[in-house]
C-alpha cells in the first residue's frame, strides 16, 4: 500500500513537469520578440540621429549669432567713443550769437 504522501509527491512533480515545459518559449516566439524589440530600437536610433542633427546646427547657428553679437558690441564700442569724442568738441566750442 503507498503512502498519501507519495500519492502527493507524484502528482506534485508531474504538475510542476508540465508547467516548467509549457513555461519554455519555442525559438519561433522568441525570434518575433527580438524582431519587435529590435524594429524599435532601430527606429529609436534613426529618430536621435536626427534630433543629434538638429541640435548640432541649432549650436553652429548660436555660435554664429554669438559671434555676430560679439562685432555688433565692438563696433557700439567704437561708435560710442567717437560720439563722446564729438560730444565733447561741441561742448567746448561757444556758441554763436
Amino acid at each position: 500500500m503507498r503512502s498519501p504522501k507519495t500519492g502527493i509527491a507524484a502528482a506534485g512533480l508531474i504538475i510542476i513537469g508540465g508547467l516548467s515545459l509549457s513555461g519554455c518559449a519555442t525559438e519561433d516566439y522568441v525570434n518575433k520578440q527580438v524582431a519587435v524589440v529590435s524594429q524599435r530600437v532601430d527606429a529609436l536610433e534613426a529618430r536621435v540621429g536626427q534630433v543629434d542633427q538638429t541640435a548640432q546646427a541649432a549650436n553652429q547657428a548660436a555660435q554664429a549669432a554669438g559671434a555676430a553679437a560679439q562685432q555688433a558690441n565692438q563696433r557700439i564700442d567704437q561708435l560710442s567713443a567717437r560720439v563722446d569724442g564729438i560730444e565733447q568738441r561741441l561742448a567746448s566750442k561757444r556758441p554763436r550769437n
